[in-house]
């Protein structure tokens, strides 16, 4: 009985962790979001309750602290935004603040760091693998695809059975040629290509540094990474490769020129993607890009305090009817060469980082962004893990989807354990 009830447990966990990440950008939320939401709230409270242990005053204590604290924060947005909201968008927010919370308590409570991690691991080694099979199993499927749109029409793509997804042959570079080969730029399992390379980067960073099982691995996850065609994607994929040299080379010297013969075409997809993005046909990328760094940085500069509110269609109103002049700004495009050329846009932000900045102000915002650095999820090399997330999330809008928000949340846990334990020692 206590093997079965392991098993279970394990399950459950995977399940939780899977959900987990596929909120943040997967195509299961995007077409099932409401349902989805549902599932991981279910699988959550059903492990913590009924496949965990009683749960410790002081753990309680440090997710009410958690969960208590930053509603507040969110609540205060909401009441002091410079427009009115939506208060269906803050609720969605609420509901976010609290899975994670119980997710992070969950596994404080009833597992470890090390199995959290390793749950991680086994989902990201499936996204890896599917998304190989995504790419190689185009020219198969490619006459039984069929077309699948969201309830509200924004978004489509083609999918062969509801397991292979390819994003719409009308958006432009769907189609890339690397080497003198055509093949479908690769999104996995999520919305674009560039949320998948983000958790292919992480899974790489995963074997790399953490688990260290199947230096072959790492071979996959590069080619799945280089097939995405993501700017970021094989940006943070060169960076990890030097920084494994360089770790590597310490240990057995005799694998060092074996990683540079490696990293070689990956170097020259890297300064190809570079050249078209800044004065290529994929230049308008790159200018949304921009874009998305520096006007919500002024617009948080007028709205310092508490931004314009987390509603995103109030923000896009916003921000399209925001022109912003800067003598400094101008200069400093005449140093670096580089010329903004869009002027306004009424979608949202693809930054992060100067997302929270423009909706939140930035007391709120820099305070969320120290406890995304300060997370103690993992710690083992922590630093390249979050340089790793943190140039992703300048290009993707993920940083409340709840499997990054989990790493907020695992700073304000940190932050509370420590007060509990000074609470305990002064008592």
């Amino acid at each position: 009985m206590v093997a079965i009830s392991n098993k279970i447990s394990s399950i459950f966990d995977v399940i939780i962790i899977a959900l987990l990440i596929f909120s943040s950008g997967g195509l299961l939320f995007v077409f099932n979001r409401n349902l989805m939401y549902g599932c991981l709230v279910f699988f959550v409270l059903f492990s913590l309750f009924f496949l965990g242990k009683k749960i410790l005053r002081k753990n309680f204590n440090v997710a009410v602290s958690s969960f208590i604290s930053i509603t507040g924060l969110f609540i205060i947005n909401y009441l002091f935004a410079i427009s009115e909201q939506s208060i269906n968008k803050y609720l969605y927010y609420l509901m976010i603040i609290f899975t994670t919370v119980s997710v992070l308590l969950h596994f404080k409570n009833n597992r470890s760091n090390d199995i959290m991690i390793g749950k991680i691991y086994l989902v990201l080694k499936f996204v890896m693998f599917h998304s190989l099979l995504q790419v190689f199993a185009y020219p198969l499927v490619s006459g039984d695809l069929t077309t699948i749109i969201t309830k509200n029409g924004d978004y489509n793509c083609e999918t062969f059975n509801h397991f292979l997804f390819y994003s719409s042959l009308e958006k432009q570079n769907s189609f890339i040629n690397l080497f003198g080969i055509d093949f479908f730029r690769n999104q996995g399992l999520f919305w674009e290509a560039g949320v998948l390379q983000l958790f292919l980067n992480i899974f790489f960073f995963l074997e790399a540094f953490i688990m260290q099982k199947r230096r072959y691995l790492l071979l996959l996850t590069s080619l799945a990474i280089i097939t995405t065609y993501s700017t970021a994607g094989i940006t943070i994929l060169l960076l990890q490769g030097l920084y494994y040299i360089f770790s590597e080379y310490k240990r057995n010297k005799l694998l060092l020129p074996l990683i540079v013969v490696c990293l070689i075409p990956i170097y020259s997809v890297f300064t190809v993607n570079i050249e078209e993005k800044i004065s290529g046909e994929r230049e308008a990328s790159f200018q949304k890009r921009f874009f998305d760094l520096v006007q919500p940085f002024y617009i948080a500069l007028e709205n310092p305090i508490t931004g314009v509110g987390l509603d995103l269609e109030q923000f896009q109103k916003y921000r399209y009817e925001f022109h912003f002049s800067s003598n400094r700004f101008k200069k400093l495009q005449e140093q670096v060469g580089i010329t903004l050329k869009m002027e306004g846009t009424d979608r949202g932000s693809s930054n992060s980082f100067m997302f929270l900045l423009a909706c939140m102000g930035f007391p709120t915002a820099i305070l969320l962004i120290y406890m995304f650095f300060n997370q103690r999820i993992i710690l083992k090399n922590k630093t390249l893990l979050l340089t790793i997330i943190s140039l992703s999330l300048l290009s993707s809008p993920l940083i409340l989807r709840p499997f990054f928000f989990v790493f907020i949340v695992s700073g304000f846990f940190s932050i509370f354990d420590r007060l509990e334990l000074n609470r305990t020692l002064i008592s």
